[in-house]
Order: C-alpha cells, then structure tokens, then sequence
C-alpha cells in the first residue's frame, strides 16, 4: 500500500508508573474487497503498554462506515476509546457489582429483561448522585422504604 492511502494517528498517554502508546492506521482500499454493507474503512489499531519494565502490545482490527471526510484517523481513535469507556462504564459494572457472568438465566427473553434491570438501576443510582454503585445498593439495602419509595414515585422524598 502506498503511504498516501494509510491515514495514521498516534496517542501516547502515562500515569501511575505506565506509558501507553496508541497507533490507529485506516485505509479506504479495502473498500471494493470486502462485502460489508456501508464499508468505508479499515483499521488497525496497535496499543503498546509498558508498565515498571515489562512491555506488553496488542493490535486490534476494525472497520467503519465514517469516510475519511466525515472522521480521520485521530477521531477514529477517539470513538474507539470511548468504546471502551462504554464497556468499563457500564458491562465492568454490571458483571462486578451485579455478578451479571455469574447469572445462571441463559434462555427466553429473561436475560435481556434482567440487563435492562441493571441498567435501570445504575441509571437510577448514578442519578441520584452515587459515584460507587456498591455503596449505592448498600444503601438501599439498609433503607429498603427508600428503594420502594423511588419506584413507586420516581424519587425517595
């Protein structure tokens, strides 16, 4: 591929003793090769880690439907870490602090009826001003009128 059909960019980001280095690479050639309704580009994106002297690299690939024109590769490097930040906000939480892999309902509509639940109730908590959606449920563990009183009303007082 010709230098001018990649469309590069890199990232680099330290703290609490780590550097990280983030390269996007995206190229519009592929266009006509893969079947995929709405293709505009691929990417890969190299992440490398290194963390008091033991490095670590992982490279991952995708693809989008955002044209050049509409988002270059800097911007494409941010969507794909607020992906990211989607999956720390919202699955971490509901598989850490609602035990959600450890659900044994695999079958029907059940588990999309309890993930709705959950994200109902962190929606809930994170409204009602809980950074720590632990703390959150301890709370309405000791004041269950509390928790009955927001379904019923939508608000405790």
């Amino acid at each position: 591929m010709r230098a001018q059909e990649v469309e590069a960019a890199v990232e680099t980001d330290g703290g609490h003793g780590r550097v990280e280095v983030r390269r996007l690479e995206a190229t519009e050639r592929l266009q006509g090769y893969l079947e995929w309704p709405g293709l505009k580009r691929v990417c890969r994106i190299r992440r490398s880690r290194g963390v008091r002297g033991v490095e670590q690299s992982e490279t991952r690939y995708a693809i989008t439907s955002l044209s050049r024109a509409k988002a270059g590769a800097a911007a494409l490097l941010d969507l794909s870490r607020a992906h990211w930040g989607i999956e720390n906000r919202l699955f971490c939480v509901r598989d850490v602090t609602f035990r959600e892999d450890a659900c044994r309902t695999r079958t029907g509509a059940l588990p999309q009826v309890l993930a709705a639940i959950r994200n109902t109730v962190l929606t809930l908590l994170r409204r009602m001003g809980f950074a720590n959606i632990a703390e959150g449920r301890e709370h309405f563990a000791e004041h269950r009128n509390h928790a009955i009183r927001l379904i019923r009303y939508g608000r405790i007082k």
